[in-house]
């Protein structure tokens, strides 16, 4: 089974965090490119500059734009590429608007255009996320890893994959 969704539009969050990063690193750039001499320290200047600009450009390469599960991998749409993830055989998927609360950041992006990388918290342990809005969390657990999204319509999600979601079986008790 295939199922294809877009990305939740940006959550307040997200868009606070963006701005916030953006303003930050377009006025390191603007403050050092007007008010910095280009003859005090050249090479420092330049890398000054390049690297606000870099940042800015490379987290935007990382957008989240769809998602499409098939044949137990995730295939996570970006702006230029497609990350795949394999689930293994699916074995939950389940709306969860507070799946990040508690979580640090092992690797990846904490909000630049998106929560992007590999995370932990009590709840989930180690997961990975791709998420635009943290109210519109869909948790998917399968047999090699667990991974959040954020699709536009989590309960649409979640339902296209229940049919393929393998139930867990209790433990056999012997009498």
């Amino acid at each position: 089974m295939q199922t294809s969704r877009p990305a939740a539009p940006w959550g307040t969050f997200l868009k606070g965090i963006s701005i916030a990063v953006t303003l930050l690193l377009l006025g390191v750039f603007l403050l050092v490119a007007y008010f910095v001499p280009g003859q005090t320290l050249p090479r420092v200047r330049t890398v000054v500059m390049v690297l606000p600009t870099s940042i800015l450009l490379i987290s935007l390469l990382f957008v989240v734009r769809d998602y499409t599960v098939h044949g137990g991998v995730l295939h996570v749409r970006r702006l230029l590429w497609t990350t795949r993830v394999a689930l293994g055989e699916l074995r939950e998927a389940t709306i969860d608007p507070n799946a990040g609360a508690g979580s640090i950041r092992l690797f990846g992006n904490g909000g630049l255009f998106s929560f992007s990388g590999w995370f932990r918290n009590a709840k989930l342990g180690r997961y990975r996320a791709f998420v635009t809005d943290w109210q519109q969390a869909v948790v998917l657990r399968g047999d090699l890893c667990t991974v959040v999204l954020s699709p536009a319509d989590p309960s649409g999600l979640v339902r296209d994959l229940q049919a393929s979601v393998t139930p867990k079986v209790p433990p056999r008790t012997l009498s």
